[in-house]
């Protein structure tokens, strides 16, 4: 089975920094978006950053120029580097794999991470 495993979540002040991980895990062939989404206390999940195979990014308009998002391929894994961080940036993040093509029998499905939580104090 295929599963996704946050790291890199905590508290940081105002104005620094932090970086997410998320290692997919199983006997997977190919992933064809990886990103992550976030929900705050009280709202709805909504997309941060997505990074297709082909090299597509999209990002939400409040972190443009400030969040960039890398994938390592070969390792299954996305990172998520946050910079200038605001305390509107505080939520639990989730990791995405979208299309994952995986044994057994996974054709084109998505997994989703169990999150977690970046808290930006101000």
């Amino acid at each position: 089975q295929v599963q996704l495993v946050e790291s890199g979540g905590g508290l940081v002040q105002a104005g620094g920094s932090l970086r997410l991980s998320c290692v997919a895990s199983g006997d997977i062939f190919s992933i064809d978006i990886m990103g992550w989404y976030r929900q705050a206390p009280g709202k709805k999940r909504e997309l941060v950053a997505t990074l297709h195979s082909d090299g597509r990014t999209n990002f939400a308009d409040s972190v443009k120029g400030r969040f960039t998002i890398s994938r390592d391929n070969p390792r299954n894994t996305v990172y998520l580097q946050m910079n200038s961080l605001k305390p509107e940036d505080t939520a639990v993040y989730y990791c995405a794999a979208e299309g994952v093509i995986a044994e057994p029998d996974i054709y084109g499905e998505d997994r989703w991470g169990k999150g977690t939580l970046v808290t930006v104090s101000s």
